[in-house]
């Protein structure tokens, strides 16, 4: 291939790249440990948390235990999502990257 069907492609990945950018940053993801719930975009950002009344009358150390647990439970489904998106978009152009979450040689964990 030929320096401007390597410039082709690379803007092709640059602007799939711009697209699943946008829709992580537009996608609401929700984790939940015992009455605690996170809410988060496919960017990791975090936009609510939730704590039920229930969840409140555990103690403070569970109450903490909870909302660890539910923001790792987020961050995890966020990055599998991206993820998938990415290898989507990796797939689509005929390329793969072994390692990306379950994608190429590797064995998923």
């Amino acid at each position: 291939m030929g320096l401007f069907g390597q410039a082709k492609d690379l803007y092709k990945l640059q602007k799939q790249a711009k697209k699943i950018k946008e829709e992580l940053k537009n996608l609401h993801i929700e984790a939940d440990s015992n009455g605690v719930t996170i809410t988060i975009n496919g960017e990791q950002e975090v936009l609510g948390v939730k704590i039920s009344d229930e969840a409140m009358t555990q103690g403070k150390e569970e109450l903490q235990k909870n909302l660890v647990a539910a923001f790792n439970k987020a961050i995890k489904k966020a990055q599998e999502v991206a993820a998938e998106r990415m290898r989507g978009m990796m797939g689509d152009m005929g390329m793969d990257l072994p390692g990306l979450a379950g994608g190429g040689d590797q064995p998923k964990a």
